[in-house]
């Protein structure tokens, strides 16, 4: 069985001629980050937006995500209103908050609540990174903390797919607190017996790097992310040394033993439902 947690799988799609990269109307064609490939967006959407020349994973929004996960009509969101105030009075905040809302139709970085995978119940808690980079805030933060505490009443494992780049500058020290806040949840849900799932995309970084998303009982990524607190820059700054080319990201994490596996996103429901089968109370696990 653990030899299907370990498996690899490739991923094919269309790619258009040069012919037909001419004269298509825009938003019908998407250009891979990484090697510079032209494909079809609709067939992206089939693979979840990865590479298919190149295995680069590209941003996937928290209701995507959702949809490429859960058994159909089966999840249940939470706190779905809950918002950011402005308690330090941060110029334009609110602002760009309300610009966020309208352009992501999200009230919040994060979408929580739970659902089956193969009829199995998981909590969930995705961040998007279109919502203010998906800094933690206090919002954020206790939407996060919510999720991992009904889980733990309701007794069921939780996944939480990181991508932030840190705490919420314009909240300040509202914003670090949630650090705490976070991994006191986990920690009680630890004790309780609860199984925490953490997925680490790109990029995971800051305060959230250095709270919950590094407390699972599994520790998670996707290819190539960017995980980590300080920047490179600062960190070469400080030890006066050059670093790795591939400090920071998840195959370097891996190497140094800071992950338990690299998951290509074509295979995380079906490396989800395992996991969820082995920790099942009662269940068969053969």
């Amino acid at each position: 069985m653990f030899k299907d947690i370990f498996g690899k799988k490739k991923n094919h799609t269309t790619i258009p001629d040069e012919n037909q990269k001419l004269d298509i109307p825009e938003g019908l064609m998407m250009k891979c980050q990484s090697c510079g490939e032209i494909y079809y967006r609709k067939e992206m959407k089939k693979h979840l937006f990865v590479c298919p020349k190149c295995g680069h994973h590209h941003p996937l929004n928290a209701w995507k995500r959702i949809n490429s996960l859960y058994d159909a009509d089966s999840f249940e969101e939470w706190d779905r209103d809950l918002t950011s105030a402005n308690p330090l009075d941060f110029p334009e905040y609110e602002e760009k908050l309300a610009k966020d809302k309208k352009k992501t139709n999200l009230n919040e970085a994060v979408v929580t609540g739970k659902g089956t995978i193969d009829g199995r119940p998981l909590a969930i808690a995705v961040m998007d990174s279109r919502f203010r980079m998906a800094s933690m805030g206090s919002a954020v933060g206790e939407k996060i903390t919510r999720a991992i505490e009904n889980a733990r009443k309701e007794q069921i494992p939780i996944v939480v797919f990181a991508a932030s780049g840190g705490a919420r500058m314009q909240e300040g020290v509202f914003s670090l607190m949630q650090m705490t806040k976070t991994s006191m949840a986990i920690e009680r849900l630890s004790q309780a017996g609860g199984l925490f799932i953490s997925v680490m995309t790109h990029p995971t970084t800051g305060g959230v790097s250095a709270s919950f998303a590094s407390l699972g009982d599994y520790n998670f990524a996707e290819p190539g992310a960017l995980i980590g607190f300080a920047g490179r820059r600062i960190i070469e700054q400080t030890i006066r040394e050059k670093l790795p080319k591939d400090f920071q990201t998840a195959e370097f994490l891996l190497k140094h033993g800071q992950l338990d596996r690299i998951i290509e996103r074509g295979k995380m429901k079906e490396t989800l439902s395992l996991l969820l089968k082995l920790h099942e109370k009662g269940g068969d696990r053969s």
